[in-house]
């Protein structure tokens, strides 16, 4: 029996040090969390990238002075 209590206690100390490939699984969640995120409010990031971009050419055009 008391092999068996040393065996767990020791296997506890070690899981506990153990972090091996914690930085890993931190990173795939907030690739997962940040992917969610962009998939719930995907018409309101294209509409938000689509008025920068539009407003980024106007003053491209107001710069150079080129019309189309």
């Amino acid at each position: 029996m008391q092999f068996l209590s040393n065996l767990r206690t020791r296997l506890r100390k070690n899981l506990l040090k153990s972090n091996a490939g914690q930085g890993a699984t931190e990173y795939i969640l907030l690739l997962v969390v940040i992917v969610a995120v962009m998939g719930i409010f995907k018409t309101q990031i294209l509409a938000a990238v689509k008025s920068k971009i539009g407003s980024a050419g106007t003053s491209i055009q107001d710069f150079t002075g080129d019309e189309k």
